[in-house]
């Protein structure tokens, strides 16, 4: 996979999606420490399970692995633990979905 491939914007599935709301209930009152922890243990085991390369693992598997990252980065210069309803990111997504849902007559809900 190329880095252009890698940064392209596109539609997460229905597991991507679900693979970053688990790792988001997870990390939830989490510290930053906690969650490099999370994330080194979910980057080992995707490698792992992909036979060492983490871009042959399944989509899910990446998108788990990169919430981890985004949730860790998040928490690097933040005093508390991870709390979704605080996460500007997440809820500028859930946000821009339900506008999307709306102005499709519920399409793009998941």
């Amino acid at each position: 996979m190329t880095d252009d491939a890698a940064n392209a914007p596109h539609v997460p599935s229905d597991a991507e999606r679900a693979a970053r709301a688990r790792v988001r209930d997870r990390a939830t009152g989490l510290t930053h420490h906690q969650a490099e922890e999370e994330l080194e243990a979910a980057e080992a085991a995707a490698v792992e399970a992909a036979g060492g390369d983490l871009e042959s693992a399944d989509a899910a598997t990446r998108a788990a692995v990169a919430e981890w990252r985004r949730i860790t980065e998040l928490l690097f210069d933040h005093g508390g633990p991870y709390a979704p309803d605080m996460d500007a990111f997440l809820q500028g997504q859930l946000t821009a979905r339900e506008a999307h849902a709306d102005s499709n007559g519920g399409l793009g809900v998941s």
